[in-house]
């Protein structure tokens, strides 16, 4: 009788056993679908919480956050900045303010090359356009409490041998970059400071390579004259040469 149920129990044992291999097997389908889309619910976050990550930046300015002005009342101030090219691919810049009729940038954009820098000037035809009132402290005083104005810089990546245009920031607007935001700072003209001193220096240089961009580039090939003859300095003292002989020649004649 014992032996007969042990039989019986074990039956139900294993018909019992389908259905809990089925139960378990429908759980893991469960657990994998639930895993799945628990997944999928991280990867969506991570996408979100990269779109707020700053964007990295493709162009190191000096000074970084100011735009340094000199102080003197009725006269027409200037302020610089390099922008250098860091990335490894060709990046255009583009200059915006909030005061486009008062202040202008030179240039106010381009296209840098990788590792390629040039420094930037921004005139401002008046002190008033910052409604600066007050002496500036301590041979400089913050302005961003007193003006509105401000200077964005923006980049953009390109491709080589692209040609700038304005226009590319728009058409490519979810591409372009906001690098810095920049505030003014003006400096007592009177008085020595570093910033003072490396404006200064900035200035000069900006100026040189205006000024060198101006000259004529140097001619280092073969002079072109006449009818387009070509003449070189080879051929100009055979010329030479041989019309001496013939005065020789006639002289001894």
């Amino acid at each position: 009788m014992a032996v007969a149920d042990r039989h019986r129990s074990d039956g139900k044992m294993w018909k019992l056993f389908p259905f809990w291999q089925s139960g378990a097997a429908t759980s893991i389908h469960q657990n994998g679908v639930a895993g799945s889309a628990a997944s999928r619910s991280t990867a969506s976050v991570s996408s979100v919480a990269r779109s707020f990550l700053p964007a990295r930046r493709r162009l190191r300015l000096d000074p970084s956050n100011n735009l340094y002005f000199p102080y003197e009342p009725g006269k027409q101030v200037r302020s610089a900045v390099r922008i250098k090219n860091t990335s490894k691919s060709h990046v255009a810049f583009k200059f915006q303010t909030t005061a486009p009729k008062s202040c202008y940038m030179r240039p106010p954009g381009g296209i840098l090359e990788p590792g390629e820098s040039i420094i930037a000037t921004v005139v401002s035809i008046c002190l008033a356009v910052f409604k600066f009132v007050e002496q500036p402290e301590n041979n400089e005083k913050s302005m961003d409490q007193k003006s509105k104005v401000k200077f964005k810089i923006m980049s953009l990546k390109v491709k080589e041998g692209s040609d700038y245009v304005p226009e590319m920031f728009d058409e490519q607007k979810d591409q372009a970059t906001v690098e810095r935001i920049l505030r003014v700072v003006f400096l007592d003209a009177e008085h020595t400071s570093p910033a003072m001193e490396k404006l200064k220096r900035q200035l000069a240089e900006a100026d040189a390579a205006v000024e060198a961009r101006k000259k004529p580039p140097v001619d280092t090939g073969p002079k072109v004259v006449g009818e387009g003859l070509v003449i070189d300095e080879w051929k100009e003292r055979r010329e030479k040469y041989l019309a001496k002989q013939q005065v020789e020649a006639v002289d001894s004649s």
